[in-house]
């Protein structure tokens, strides 16, 4: 009797430790991300990006970056996509203002992305200066319509990514 009821207590014990071992890198992580996110000006956007990203589970602020970097890169495509795609739809007056959109997005991601993905582990002020140039970009797209453009949700979408990727490569400085 004395024997089962050590056994019992023994593998008990064992099972709270092994779940707080488990739950603990879960939070630990969690916690980085509001952490991280805090200092952001944007913080559900930088959450809500961080957070439906399996890879930030194991990520340290630089990989934070990145993740919010590649993400960028995927709104900046879809972006230059929708942009080519209007301008084959041939609305002259949209023409100046959309071509000036590409050579701004083709910029974002040719120069801006890479360089942030490139310097993030490295020399983060080169990748801060590529996210200031990546809202920068997306920033003078949407003014050079002279108002609202047919690009906006992408264009500011871009733009505060950016402001969130600058925040975060600023805590590695």
């Amino acid at each position: 009797m004395g024997n089962s009821l050590i056994s019992l207590s023994l593998a008990f014990f064992l099972v709270i430790l092994l779940s707080l071992t488990i739950q603990s890198p879960v939070s630990a992580q969690n916690d980085l991300i509001t952490t991280t996110c805090k200092q952001t000006p944007l913080f559900q956007l930088c959450s809500s990006t961080l957070r439906s990203n399996l890879q930030s589970e194991s990520a340290d602020v630089a990989g934070l970056g990145l993740i919010v970097v590649e993400v960028i890169k995927g709104k900046a495509s879809e972006a230059l996509g929708q942009v080519r795609k209007l301008l084959r739809a041939g609305n002259p007056q949209l023409k100046g203002p959309l071509n000036q959109c590409v050579t701004f997005y083709k910029t974002i991601l040719e120069a801006d992305v890479p360089e942030a993905e490139q310097a993030i582990r490295g020399v983060p002020k080169f990748a801060e200066d590529g996210m200031v140039d990546a809202a920068a970009g997306a920033g003078s797209c949407e003014e050079g319509f002279g108002g609202k453009s047919p690009i906006t949700a992408m264009n500011m979408a871009v733009k505060d990514l950016a402001v969130v990727a600058r925040a975060i490569i600023r805590i590695l400085l």
